[in-house]
């Protein structure tokens, strides 16, 4: 019964109307491949807070920053010519921010990607948060002084164990494929992919008994994902959708 109800709350919201009030609209303004990974990159680092407040935010970044230009931004980036301002938000600071800027600049200047990043990361054990460490060591070894302890925020440590959910959310974004993800990414099965988990989903989770533990940490996020399986063990991540719905309906 509730397998059936879940499955009707995705069909009803993964559908293109979700996207617009939704942080993922912004990968889809983009055609390059590179333009997206950056855009989702840097959109899933913000989405946090008042959903209005940080896509103003973000429409700001690409809009006024970036010229709707990411890649083209991120590798002719030069921070001693740079005038970026106004990106301070919330836990982070404008410098924040603009070293992100600069550390993508070193992995596109080096001919890689944020897709190689992720999958060298993924083969080193074939398991999910150890990719994610993988991809976070990799910006916090390169940072310089000129950073707030609201760069950790952008990009918390795994080793941490917190529910990592923006993380999940862009990996949900760029493996599987649908009018909403955009799949452009193949290295990992969409099987493989965790719940994005925030207060909102692991309360519906625990009211309809998919999830027992009080905190929102790892753990949480571990057993909320495999109580999904249970209903779909390919693409349990789907169901993102269905707690979305959920919360909305009831």
């Amino acid at each position: 019964m509730l397998k059936t109800q879940l499955d009707q709350y995705v069909e009803q919201y993964e559908t293109i109307d979700f996207i617009k009030d939704d942080p993922v609209q912004f990968i889809h303004r983009f055609k390059s491949k590179n333009d997206i990974e950056i855009a989702g990159f840097i959109s899933s680092m913000f989405s946090y807070g008042k959903r209005e407040v940080f896509i103003n935010k973000l429409n700001y970044i690409f809009n006024n920053i970036m010229d709707n230009k990411p890649y083209n931004f991120v590798k002719s980036f030069d921070e001693k010519n740079g005038n970026i301002t106004g990106c301070d938000y919330r836990f982070s600071k404008n410098c924040d921010f603009i070293e992100i800027i600069r550390i993508l600049n070193i992995l596109y200047n080096e001919n890689e990607t944020l897709e190689n990043l992720f999958k060298y990361s993924y083969n080193e054990k074939k398991e999910i948060w150890s990719m994610f460490q993988g991809v976070v060591d990799y910006f916090y070894a390169r940072t310089s002084k000129n950073i707030t302890k609201g760069f950790y925020h952008l990009l918390p440590n795994p080793q941490k164990k917190s529910a990592l959910k923006r993380l999940n959310m862009l990996m949900r974004w760029f493996v599987r494929k649908s009018c909403v993800d955009i799949g452009i990414w193949d290295f990992i099965e969409k099987s493989e992919l965790l719940i994005p988990l925030d207060t909102h989903c692991a309360n519906i989770g625990r009211k309809l008994g998919l999830l027992k533990r009080n905190d929102n940490a790892y753990e949480s996020v571990i057993e909320l994902t495999n109580n999904l399986k249970v209903f779909d063990p390919n693409d349990p991540i789907k169901y993102d959708f269905a707690l979305f719905g959920y919360g909305v309906n009831n």
